[in-house]
Formats: C-alpha cells, sequence, structure tokens
C-alpha cells in the first residue's frame, strides 16, 4: 500500500524537505564538529541513552522502533568506540543498562555547540520573515515529532 495516497501535495513536500533537512543535519553537524560520522541508527540509539540513561536494550529497541539485534549491533559498535558504557545492576545481575560514557558527554557538548551554531549560522543567511516562521514552527514541529514516536508499530510488527 503506498503510504502517499491520500495525502495532500503540500503534506508531501513538507515531508520531502523534513527528510533532506535530516539527512543534510546529519552529514554536516558530525564533519564540523570533528567527530566521526556514524549511521543513522547508532546516532538514534545514542540521541536515547543521552535522553533516558539507564536505558536496556530491549527498551532502547521497543522505543526506537528497531529490531532487537540491529539495536544490539548498534550499541556494540558504541561501546567500542567508547561512547556507551554497559552496567549491571545489584538486584539482577542479567540485566545491563546502558549509560553515556565521558567521552560522549564531552562531544555532545561540541556536537551540541555546532548544531546550534550550525543552524543559527544558517538562520542568519534566510530573510527575517523565514527566520520567524522556523522559529514559530518549532512547537508545532515538536508535537510532529511526539505523534511519529507515537505512530511507531511494535519492532517485528508489520503493516
Amino acid at each position: 500500500m503506498d503510504a502517499d495516497r491520500g495525502t495532500a501535495p503540500g503534506e508531501r513536500e513538507l515531508a520531502g524537505v523534513l527528510r533532506a533537512l535530516a539527512w543534510t543535519i546529519h552529514r554536516l553537524v558530525p564533519e564540523r564538529a570533528g567527530v566521526e560520522p556514524m549511521p543513522v541508527s547508532e546516532l538514534a540509539v545514542l540521541k536515547q541513552i543521552l535522553e533516558s540513561p539507564g536505558v536496556t536494550v530491549t527498551e532502547l529497541a521497543r522505543h526506537l522502533g528497531m529490531r532487537q539485534s540491529n539495536t544490539s549491533a548498534a550499541v556494540r559498535g558504541l561501546v567500542e568506540r567508547d561512547l556507551v558504557r554497559r552496567e549491571g545492576t545489584p538486584v539482577d545481575r542479567r540485566v545491563t543498562r546502558l549509560v553515556p560514557t565521558e567521552k560522549l558527554l564531552a562531544e555532545r557538548e561540541r556536537i551540541d555547540t555546532v548544531w546550534s551554531g550550525t543552524i543559527r549560522s544558517a538562520m542568519a543567511r534566510l530573510g527575517p520573515e523565514q527566520a520567524a516562521a522556523l522559529e514559530a514552527a518549532s512547537d508545532a514541529l515538536q508535537a510532529l515529532d511526539q505523534a511519529l514516536r507515537a505512530e511507531r508499530p511494535e519492532p517485528g510488527a508489520h503493516r
């Protein structure tokens, strides 16, 4: 089934613009921050671990809508690069929690600084009306993100 069927042309255009913008930022910001670019799956896992330190792989997979095996592979790569650390729990040694390392926290600060500077610099080259429209759209874009996250099916489920 075509996911775009019944979608207004403006909605399709917005989806395309958001996809292109996300891809541009994903490629540009790590390069400017001087950090190694990483796959989108690892970036999503990192972001979630930063938002919810102590999360398990199962919780990550469920929240991100990824298969557990893909989530585990992403975590393995992040552990190897010393960006994420696994910690056992004193209550149940079978449970492993994922936490950011000091290296990740330091890189996060640098990436956040570069990210906001990159966006600010690009917005300064826009007309005042365009910059104002983007600033005004922030709440709506956050609401769209939350709606899309709520819509995500369980890993392995088919629509």
